[in-house]
């Protein structure tokens, strides 16, 4: 039997091990810094209704960007673009009714994690975020199927790949054990022989993409989403 002052120890190593892990956690910031951005996304919806039964794609600002392209890119499906820049994991999560399930999509195209790992996220919380966002849509809507883009390397943010590889294999591990989930690794055809992020696919800023860029995103995604949605199409409304 352990003596009181062997049980303080236990306590006082374990209340320091719980200390530890949430030092090490990253402090999310505030998702309602996101509140004008989705009010503008309700304002056009209001005069211009979009259809249920379609493909919301969603994620931060490398989603954003892909807008002004996405619908050709995976014609014929009929996509509803919410991306929003700057976003993370849990910004997605917060805002899973306005930006997802007010649209009872078939299926979701979510791009998140980049901004998760530049606060210093560590893979497990991006990754509990992500199951929170999956179930969240799932309660809902049970049947909706969720393809989930890899985690992008980048110029910018190469220091953070280490950490950005690891959530990928967590969120690709995720994708083996349930058949709603689908894992699209866009990550690997942006990278150079060398294993570097390819310099010609970005902008100046080193962390957006370029319209080669995107191609490598189109390619990587077209022939798998186009391929399991292309027979869903007529059922949006």
């Amino acid at each position: 039997m352990r003596s009181g002052k062997q049980r303080i120890k236990c306590s006082i190593g374990a209340v320091f091990l719980l200390w530890l892990a949430a030092a090490a956690a990253a402090e999310y910031p505030d998702p309602e810094r996101f509140e004008s951005a989705i009010d503008a996304f309700l304002a056009a919806e209001a005069s211009t209704p979009v259809p249920s039964g379609a493909v919301v794609a969603v994620g931060s600002s490398s989603m954003r960007g892909w807008h002004r392209r996405i619908g050709a890119d995976l014609a014929p499906l009929t996509i509803i673009g919410r991306g929003f820049g700057g976003s993370n994991m849990a910004d997605a999560r917060h805002y899973v009714d306005e930006l997802v399930l007010r649209h009872k999509p078939r299926a979701v195209l979510l791009y998140e994690g980049d901004n998760d790992a530049a606060i210093g996220a560590a893979p497990e919380q991006m990754l509990a975020h992500f199951d929170a966002f999956a179930a969240a849509v799932h309660e809902r809507l049970p049947n909706t199927r969720l393809y989930v883009l890899a985690v992008k390397p980048s110029i910018a943010r190469w220091h953070l790949w280490e950490t950005m590889a690891a959530t990928n294999a967590l969120l690709a591990g995720r994708a083996e054990g349930d058949p709603r989930l689908t894992f699209i690794d866009v990550a690997t055809p942006m990278l150079n022989e060398s294993g570097q992020p390819r310099p010609d696919i970005f902008v100046a800023d080193g962390l957006h993409m370029n319209n080669a860029g995107y191609d490598i995103w189109r390619d990587a995604v077209r022939p798998v989403l186009v391929a399991a949605e292309r027979a869903f199409e007529s059922g949006q409304q």
